[in-house]
C-alpha cells in the first residue's frame, strides 16, 4: 500500500473518512460516469424556535423536534433582510451569539437565485467594551467599518461562506470590515453570480481573533442559491431539509463517560484548552452538538427527534456549522447503516463537470468544520427504530476528541408534518448546454471547461504546522502556522497587506497542501472553489468541486507528510482582490493559521 499512514480502517476513523471511504469508492466503483410574505419583499417558511420571556438568543427545549429555520426568499430579484446581532449569557454561563430578524426569528435561511441581489443590513447591537479595559486588536482608528479595523469582542461582520463574490467592503471583505455596537446597520450588498453553483452556503462573522467564540455562540445562518433541481433532476419534486448543526461549549464537562463506573477517567486536555483525542472512539467530547440549535449534550447525549412520513424521499441540506468538530454522519435503521444519496459538496452539485445526471450512494458522510453536504434519505417503515449519528473521527495526537454519539431519533409516521419548502415538480430546464466537446474537455454548466481538466499555470506548496512557545512548559501556547514553502513561519498578522500569494485572474493552479503537525487540520479559502487531484500521492477522480478539505495529520514517524493537491480556481473576475486561506478549525485561524492570496487582473 502506497499510504503510510496506518491502516484504512484508521483513515477513515480520521480525517480519511471523508476522502478515502468516498472518493476511493468512487474510483472503484467506477461512479463518475461518462406563511406569508413579508412587507420587505420576501416569503417566509419555516418555524421559529420558542421563545421564553427575556431570552435575547432563545433555544429549544432538549431533546425536542428539530424545527425547520425560517426561510427568507427573494421576490423580484431582491432579498432585503435585516438582522440584529445580539448576545446573552445563558443559566449556564454560556455565551450565545445571535442573528435576529424581525426581533423574534433567529438565524433565518437566505434564499435567492443566481443574478438575484441580497441586501442585508447588520446592526451590532453587542454590549460595548469600548470602556471595559477587554483585550483588543486596534490597528487604526476611525468611524468607517469598512476602515476602521477595531477588533475586539463586541465587534462583527459578515462572511458568506464558498459564494465567489468580490472580496470588497460591503460584499465579503473580512480582513478590514468590522462593524461597531455604535455604528448605524451597516448595509451588505451582495449580488449572486449568474454562474455560481447552486447549492448549499452559510454565513458567519469572519473577525480575525474572535470568530471561534461567536460562532461557538451559534452565529450562524444557511444560504441557499436555488437550481439543483434543474442541475440534477434526481432531486425534483423531493421535500427540503436544512439542518445545521453546530457545536457548543460542553453543558456538563466534568461529568463521567456513561459506562465509566464511579470513578470518571481523567479527561487530558490539549494545549487549546479542549479534550484530547482519546483514540478510541470514547470519552469526553471537546464540545456539545445541536441540531438546529436543539442541543444534544454529553453524557447522555438525549436525541433531537426529526419525523418523516414512512418510506419518504427527502433532500436533506447539511450544514457542520462547527467551530472545530469533524461530522462522519451515518443514518441507521435498528442499527444498520443506510445509504444516503449524495448531491451537493460545499455547494456545488456533485454532477457539476458535464458529466450528466448522477447520485453518489454511500452509508456514512463525511462533513469537516465548515463543509456542507446535500443528501438524499429515504424514512424508515413504521416501527422501525432509527438514528442520526456521528462516528468518532480520529483527529490525531494532538487533536480534539470527536467520539460516537446520536444525534436524534428518525420516527416516521403518517401525519408526520411535512416539510416546509419542497423543490420544483417541474423545473424549468437549465441552460442549453454548449456544443458538445472531446470527453477530456467537457464543460461544467457555467460553460467553462471542467477545472480537473485544465492544466495548472504553475504547481505551490503549503504546509501546516504548529510550535509550542516554551517546549518545557506542557501548557504554554501554541502557534499556529499555514505557511507557503520558500517563506518563514509566522502567525497571521491582521495589520498586514502584504499577500503571501499573488496570481492572475484568469489562471489555474496545483497547491499541494501538506500536514506537518500531529492533529488534522481543516483547508479552506474564500471566493474560490477546487477539486481534489491526489490525496497523499494517491490519484484520485473526484468528481466534484470544494471550498473545505481536511488535510490528515502526520503520525511523527513517517519521511513524508500527509498532503492533498488541490487544483485552484482563479477564473472568475469576480475574485479579484485580496482574500485570506486558512484552517477552519476556529482557535486555530484566530490564532494565526492564515494568509493571503490576491488575485490581479
Amino acid at each position: 500500500m502506497l499510504i503510510e499512514y496506518g491502516s484504512l480502517d484508521d483513515q477513515e476513523r480520521g480525517v480519511g473518512f471523508w476522502v478515502l471511504s468516498l472518493m476511493m469508492r468512487v474510483l472503484v466503483a467506477g461512479l463518475v460516469l461518462a406563511i406569508c410574505c413579508a412587507p420587505l419583499g420576501q416569503c417566509l417558511s419555516g418555524t421559529a424556535s420558542p421563545q421564553t420571556a427575556g431570552e435575547v438568543c432563545p433555544r429549544p427545549a432538549i431533546g425536542s423536534d428539530v424545527p425547520e429555520p425560517v426561510e427568507l426568499r427573494s421576490e423580484k430579484g431582491v432579498l432585503t433582510v435585516d438582522l440584529a446581532f445580539r448576545s446573552q449569557k445563558d443559566e449556564h454561563g454560556r455565551t450565545r451569539y445571535c442573528y435576529i430578524y424581525n426581533n423574534k426569528i433567529e438565524s433565518p435561511t437566505l434564499r435567492l437565485h443566481p443574478g438575484d441581489l441580497l441586501v442585508l443590513r447588520l446592526k451590532n447591537e453587542l454590549p460595548s467594551l469600548r470602556d471595559s479595559g477587554a483585550m483588543t486588536m486596534n490597528f487604526t482608528q476611525g468611524s468607517d467599518p469598512c476602515n476602521s479595523q477595531l477588533m475586539n469582542a463586541s465587534t462583527t461582520n459578515i462572511h458568506f461562506h464558498g459564494l465567489s463574490v468580490p472580496p470588497v467592503c460591503h460584499q465579503d471583505d473580512v480582513l478590514h470590515t468590522s462593524i461597531q455596537p455604535t455604528d448605524p446597520p451597516f448595509e451588505y450588498r451582495v449580488r449572486i453570480p449568474q454562474q455560481q453553483p447552486p447549492g448549499l452556503y452559510w454565513y458567519h462573522p469572519h473577525l480575525h481573533g474572535f470568530t471561534r467564540v461567536q460562532v461557538v455562540g451559534g452565529a450562524s445562518g444557511a444560504l441557499i442559491v436555488e437550481g439543483i433541481e434543474r442541475v440534477n433532476n434526481e432531486v425534483v419534486g423531493l421535500p427540503e431539509r436544512v439542518i445545521m448543526i453546530r457545536d457548543e461549549d460542553l453543558l456538563n464537562p466534568s461529568a463521567a463517560p456513561l459506562g465509566a463506573g464511579g470513578k470518571a477517567p481523567a479527561v487530558i486536555l490539549d494545549r487549546d484548552g479542549d479534550a484530547r483525542n482519546t483514540g478510541d472512539g470514547s470519552g469526553t467530547p471537546t464540545k456539545d452538538l445541536s441540531l438546529n440549535f436543539v442541543s444534544v449534550p454529553y453524557p447522555e447525549y438525549p436525541a433531537a427527534v426529526i419525523r418523516m412520513r414512512p418510506l419518504e424521499r427527502q433532500l436533506w441540506r447539511v450544514v457542520n456549522a462547527s467551530s472545530i468538530t469533524y461530522l462522519s454522519l451515518q443514518v441507521l435503521f435498528a442499527g444498520k447503516a443506510q445509504m444516503l444519496g449524495i448531491v451537493g459538496v460545499d455547494g456545488a452539485p456533485v454532477n457539476d463537470n458535464g458529466q450528466g445526471n448522477y447520485v453518489l450512494w454511500q452509508n456514512h458522510l463525511g462533513v469537516p468544520p465548515a463543509g456542507r453536504i446535500e443528501f438524499i434519505v429515504k424514512a424508515p417503515t413504521l416501527g422501525t427504530a432509527a438514528t442520526l449519528i456521528t462516528r468518532s473521527v480520529n483527529t490525531g495526537r494532538d487533536g480534539e476528541n470527536d467520539p460516537t454519539r446520536t444525534l436524534a431519533r428518525i420516527v416516521a409516521s403518517a401525519d408526520a408534518p411535512e416539510p416546509a419548502s419542497s423543490l420544483p415538480a417541474s423545473p424549468l430546464p437549465a441552460s442549453p448546454p454548449p456544443a458538445p466537446k472531446a470527453a477530456a474537455a467537457a464543460p461544467k454548466p457555467s460553460g467553462l471547461p471542467w477545472l480537473g481538466d485544465v492544466s495548472p499555470v504553475r504547481t505551490r506548496r503549503l504546509y501546516f504546522s504548529e510550535k509550542i512557545r516554551n517546549p518545557k512548559d506542557p501548557n504554554s501556547p501554541t502557534d499556529f502556522y499555514l505557511t507557503v514553502e520558500g517563506q518563514t513561519p509566522a502567525v497571521f498578522d491582521p495589520k498586514s497587506s502584504v499577500p503571501n500569494i499573488v496570481v492572475h485572474q484568469g489562471d489555474v493552479e496545483d497547491w499541494i497542501i501538506e500536514n506537518r503537525s500531529q492533529e488534522v487540520h481543516d483547508f479552506h479559502i474564500h471566493q474560490v472553489h477546487f477539486v481534489m487531484l491526489d490525496w497523499f500521492g494517491i490519484p484520485i477522480n473526484e468528481p466534484f468541486l470544494r471550498d473545505t478539505i481536511p488535510v490528515p495529520f502526520w503520525d511523527g514517524k513517517t519521511t513524508k507528510y500527509p498532503s492533498v493537491r488541490l487544483r485552484m480556481d482563479f477564473r472568475d473576475p469576480n475574485v479579484v482582490g485580496t482574500f485570506p486561506f486558512h484552517c477552519h478549525l476556529l482557535e486555530h485561524e484566530d490564532g494565526g493559521m492564515m494568509g493571503l492570496v490576491r488575485v490581479e487582473r
